[in-house]
């Protein structure tokens, strides 16, 4: 999942930035509202933490603005003035949920984790294919029950794989969702990322496929029949 996070703390726009980047989500930060009101007329996010308080343009403006563009994209403001009327303004410009600060961060990961299923259409918590499932809560990997051993990136490509299942996804489009800006990820990189994450999901029955020149596909492997018992031979009438 990609997050554009508009902050113009410094301080607390690093320690976001690299808390959730460490969750496996690419974030891209910027500090000022008319930064955050380009990033989002220009590039396709998951979602937007917007702090009210933005230097140049005021973050409900951006939210305005954004809305204005009929994007649907959860966001998740967040404010020093938690007071009814911020609060108000903000919801009825079309903000999905709302934070006031000092915040647990451990609260604002589960809202956005919670934001971003719900960007992603509401579904179940839990996305099964074959014999693989998938908490995008608890963002932990099954095959038949058994845990995966997955690393932030990994989950990461597994999410969208899962999210366009039956569709090919190309390495531009797994860039544009796994890397943040000025980050640089070569083709090679990402199948090295794929490369890891088929050796660990091939053994239970699903696998990425490659269609040379467009992309990646998750499939089933289709289950191979037992053999069956050669008929007797019958014996000729004498």
């Amino acid at each position: 999942m990609r997050i554009l996070l508009a902050e113009d703390d410094s301080v607390l726009a690093d320690g976001l930035t690299r808390s959730l980047r460490q969750s496996g989500y690419a974030t891209d930060c910027v500090l000022n509202g008319v930064e955050a009101d380009s990033a989002l007329s220009t590039q396709d996010f998951d979602l937007l933490i917007l702090d009210l308080g933005l230097p140049k343009m005021a973050g409900l403006e951006v939210l305005r603005r954004l809305r204005a563009r009929n994007s649907r994209l959860p966001v998740l403001i967040l404010t020093a003035a938690d007071s009814i009327e911020q609060r108000v303004k903000g919801l009825d410009l079309g903000a999905d949920d709302y934070m006031a600060k000092p915040f647990a961060l451990s609260e604002l990961e589960a809202r956005v984790r919670a934001l971003t299923r719900r960007g992603a259409g509401g579904g179940p918590t839990v996305i099964k294919h074959g014999p693989l499932s998938y908490d995008q809560v608890g963002r932990i990997a099954y095959i038949s029950d058994q845990m995966l051993d997955l690393s932030a990136r990994e989950i990461g490509l597994l999410e969208v794989l899962l999210q366009r299942t039956g569709r090919l996804v190309s390495k531009e489009q797994l860039v544009d969702h796994l890397c943040e800006w000025g980050e640089e990820v070569s083709n090679n990189a990402i199948e090295v990322y794929v490369h890891r994450l088929r050796k660990k999901i091939e053994i239970g029955g699903v696998r990425i496929a490659t269609v040379r020149g467009l992309g990646y596909c998750l499939e089933k492997i289709p289950e191979t029949p037992p053999p069956q018992p050669a008929p007797a031979p019958t014996s000729g009438a004498v």
